[in-house]
């Protein structure tokens, strides 16, 4: 931390114990302002900060005019040679609420800080005792639950500021401004102009990309299996082919990447399962082995970050986004702990709450003799809170959050999932037996076959009465699912049903979902449980990556970002290097490392390569734009190649001079050389229809997101090209270079009006063509209107009264909201396409589509847009 006055204004605890009466708490949200308010007595006024109040500039023209002479002196808000001192600045939205904390500070004779005890709430803390300054004494008020008895707790006994912790996330902040500003124009430069590299979103990202590219390589193993339907005491159990002659059938799992069997297995073709099946048909089948196993599976984990956000994946089809928000509305409402953690811990009230809850509501039997104890089992962990669970030391029931958020609501159903999990995690262990089954017969020609056959049976329920965890994969058997099996033994003979041979494809590595890729990044260390929500929303937001259902699927501009840093920054997109990273960050927290050594390590380098030498000019010239945005799909027919390309206007394929779009909802791993073919092979209005006369410039008409359109030059650094729309009444392969020139007249000055001299212009706008003059605008009928409308007939139209519009009907109807009820609706507006529940709007990113949105995605978005609240004015 550089520059810090919190050291001077901290009190002793003797002197705390002397404290005077009016006392100001600041948490950092309204929400949880209210509930602490309602515990502390009159003594107390509890204010918000309403999150962060200061941060670093991004820009000269966002300081004062006094400070920004200073602005030329540093590296993106940092002095680099004042010991990497960053410049902060009070937000525009939050001027107003500094200044009521300084004058309720005036009015009191103590300040209890009582922000999130994490790094990031331990730096808001400091930079409210860095803005306040306070000449009163101050002290920190912590807590992971906000209960009465909590706060009381917290309250009276506060401790001193974590100076190192708040170093550690003033590291992070520096260190994530200084490589995101460096590597950020790198891209612009390169790649595309307004993308960005995020020291742990990049990484992130190349874990999707290195999913994708595994699909991409992957070769597809064509096999046939056979089933069998057995009868036994008038039941019937399904029973599969294991071996023939000894030797094991090949399954899906036996087949590696390339298509190759991994051990010496036999493949059968669909033609030698339909024989084999074919010579069984009169067979006798015997049972020759029961092997009988004891089944247990002990209870999960209470939640701790990443697990909550993967359950609420997997069972709510919630994002992480969503999930946080939820749960952030839950803990300020006092119904849970903290919720970000790495912990996986239950103090002995929480345990005492849940055996006292199992004991009652499912009785004394699923109570285990002990308290079960878990411990930590995230790489990394170092966040110091206990598990995600129901606050205080007696649980409040489901009922209570459905009551006060709704019973739909996201808050109430993710309570009802930590709840669940808790209680659960202190209950017996399920109980059962497994069992296998194999089975001979030999068909016509002497051929040995061997099938077998797996079930289960729970005897003891156990925990699994509260709680089934999900999985990732929609086609795994849960928990608690029993396949039981008829009584058999050594000897026996089954009767066959039936025989069915079937064909199956091999399938490539699945897609990361949210939960998955959090799953992922947790292993790997990049990150910590209050990243992980705002590492995904930003590889959404950026859309290097776009959801086709739950699946998170990389765009080709990800590839084009991640092989250049690859190639020429392989460093920052090292997993272990960033995990490192992450790890560094933790010793400056437990004060093991100190801040401004480290920083000039990783900026300047010390007998090695800092951030600063690596993107040095001469870096810049050994990139080649076209060829990091250029990925090989395979040859045509006559041996010509054909690439992708990400492009300014969205991803193309190019064979020679011929170019196709690639739909924007379009996988890359689905992009096959003979989909390639298809989409060149396309009819193109696209094209190139000659030279404008005035200016030399090439005239296009192009195709983009929101229809077609006219373009005057190619787009550079230095030149924004002009557009018009194409009138939907034209047919685009129709425009020709003299309809191209007229279009690009628009919007069209008619001439003065003559009443105050103001220009009146013809113009098309998002909801169709008007003309307009100062503040007055009308509509026109049509769409042509704008070529030939006259100054006279344009005043005639603005005499006219407003009117106003009708409604447009829905462009696709998507189907009930499952947590609000209302109908979710996907509409045109002036912007382009946008769902909606009539209340919340959201537009559709570049890779969604009016076609591949689903209910599923369309809630989730109007959700986190929904926890958001109203947007701030500027």
């Amino acid at each position: 931390m550089t520059g810090s006055s919190a050291q001077g204004l901290l009190i002793s605890e003797s002197d705390w114990n002397n404290a005077v009466s009016k006392k100001l708490v600041i948490v950092e949200s309204p929400a949880k302002a209210k509930t602490i308010g309602s515990y502390l007595g009159p003594d107390y006024i509890v204010e918000s900060s309403v999150g962060h109040i200061r941060d670093i500039p991004s820009k000269k023209s966002e300081l004062p005019p006094s400070k920004q002479d200073k602005w030329k002196k540093t590296r993106f808000g940092i002095d680099i040679d004042n010991d990497f001192k960053p410049m902060y600045i009070v937000s525009d939205g939050s001027r107003k609420q500094v200044r009521l904390l300084k004058q309720t500070l005036k009015e009191v004779d103590e300040l209890l800080l009582a922000t999130d005890e994490d790094r990031e709430g331990e730096a808001i803390a400091w930079h409210l005792l860095e803005e306040l300054k306070p000449k009163v004494p101050v002290q920190r008020m912590v807590f992971h639950e906000i209960t009465k008895k909590a706060i009381e707790e917290a309250a009276a006994n506060p401790r001193d500021l974590d100076v190192p912790l708040v170093q550690a996330q003033e590291t992070r902040r520096i260190l994530d401004r200084l490589f995101g500003f460096e590597l950020s124009p790198v891209l612009w430069r390169r790649v595309r102009r307004g993308l960005s590299a995020g020291r742990v979103q990049s990484p992130a990202t190349r874990i999707l990309v290195e999913r994708e590219r595994e699909r991409m390589a992957y070769i597809t193993s064509i096999y046939a299996s056979l089933k069998a339907t057995l009868s036994a005491d008038g039941t019937e159990f399904p029973s599969s082919l294991r071996s023939v002659d000894g030797v094991r059938i090949a399954s899906g799992s036996d087949f590696d990447e390339n298509g190759e069997l991994r051990k010496e297995r036999r493949a059968l073709t669909v033609d030698d399962a339909t024989a084999l099946a074919s010579g069984l048909s009169g067979s006798e089948f015997t049972v020759t082995a029961v092997e009988r196993k004891p089944y247990t599976r002990k209870p999960y984990a209470p939640f701790r970050t990443s697990t909550l956000q993967q359950e609420a994946g997997r069972k709510l089809k919630f994002g992480a986004r969503r999930t946080m928000r939820a749960a952030q509305a839950l803990y300020e409402s006092g119904f849970i702990t903290y919720m970000r953690t790495d912990s996986t811990n239950l103090s002995a009230t929480a345990v005492d709450a849940a055996r006292t809850l199992v004991a009652d509501r499912y009785g004394s039997n699923f109570l285990p003799d002990e308290p079960r104890v878990y411990g930590k089992a995230a790489k990394g962990a170092q966040e110091a809170h206990e598990a995600i669970r129901p606050a205080g030391d007696r649980f409040r029931e489901m009922d209570d959050a459905a009551g006060e958020f709704g019973p739909t609501s996201d808050a109430a159903r993710l309570y009802e999932l930590i709840w669940m999990r808790t209680v659960a995690s202190q209950m017996k262990d399920a109980k059962g037996e497994s069992l296998a089954v194999t089975i001979n017969a030999e068909t016509l020609d002497g051929e040995s076959c061997e099938f077998r056959s797996t079930g289960r049976t729970i005897t003891f329920q156990g925990f699994l009465r509260a709680y089934v965890e999900g999985s990732d994969d929609p086609e795994a058997a849960s928990d608690d699912q029993e396949t039981p099996l008829p009584p058999l033994a050594e000897n026996d003979r089954p009767h066959l049903i039936a025989l069915d041979p079937s064909e199956h494809e091999t399938k490539p590595p699945a897609r990361y979902t949210e939960a998955s890729l959090v799953k992922r990044l947790e292993e790997l260390g990049i990150g910590r449980p209050s990243t992980y929500a705002s590492i995904i929303a930003t590889i959404l937001d950026r859309e290097y990556a776009f959801k086709q259902g739950s699946a998170l699927v990389p765009t080709w501009r990800a590839f084009g970002v991640i092989g250049l840093l690859e190639q020429f920054f392989p460093d920052y997109v090292d997993y272990d290097f960033t995990a490192r990273m992450e790890e560094d960050l933790d010793r400056i927290a437990s004060g093991d490392e100190e801040m401004v050594p480290y920083l000039k390590q990783f900026y300047l380098g010390n007998g090695t390569q800092g951030l600063v030498d690596r993107v040095s000019p001469e870096v810049l010239e050994q990139i080649d734009p076209a060829a990091v945005n250029s990925f090989p799909i395979g040859d045509d027919p006559d041996g010509v190649p054909i690439v992708a390309r990400s492009g300014q206007y969205g991803p193309y394929l190019q064979r020679g001079e011929d170019r196709a779009s690639i739909p924007p909802d379009m996988p890359p791993a689905d992009l096959t050389i003979e989909r390639a073919l298809e989409l060149l092979a396309a009819p193109k209005d696209e094209a190139l229809l000659g030279k404008d006369p005035e200016t030399g410039l090439d005239v296009y008409r192009k195709n983009g997101r929101y229809g077609w359109y006219i373009q005057l030059g190619e787009r550079t650094d230095d030149h924004k090209p002009k557009m018009a729309s194409v009138f939907k009444s034209m047919e685009p392969a129709d425009v020709n270079l003299e309809t191209a020139l007229k279009l690009l007249t628009i919007p069209r000055e008619l001439g003065p009006h003559p009443e105050d001299g103001e220009p009146v212009i013809a113009k098309n706008g998002p909801h169709g063509p008007y003309v307009n003059w100062g503040k007055e605008n009308r509509s026109i009928e049509e769409e042509e209107q704008l070529l030939t409308i006259t100054l006279e007939e344009a005043v005639e139209v603005l005499k006219q009264p407003r009117r106003r519009r009708g409604a447009k009907p829905p462009l696709k109807e998507l189907g009930t909201d499952p947590a609000t009820g209302k109908d979710i609706v996907v509409k045109d507006g002036r912007f382009g396409p946008y769902m909606t529940d009539g209340e919340t709007n959201v537009s559709l990113r570049a890779s969604e589509t009016i076609d591949n949105l689903t209910l599923e995605n369309a809630a989730n978005r109007l959700a986190e847009k929904r926890a958001q609240g109203p947007k701030k004015k500027r």
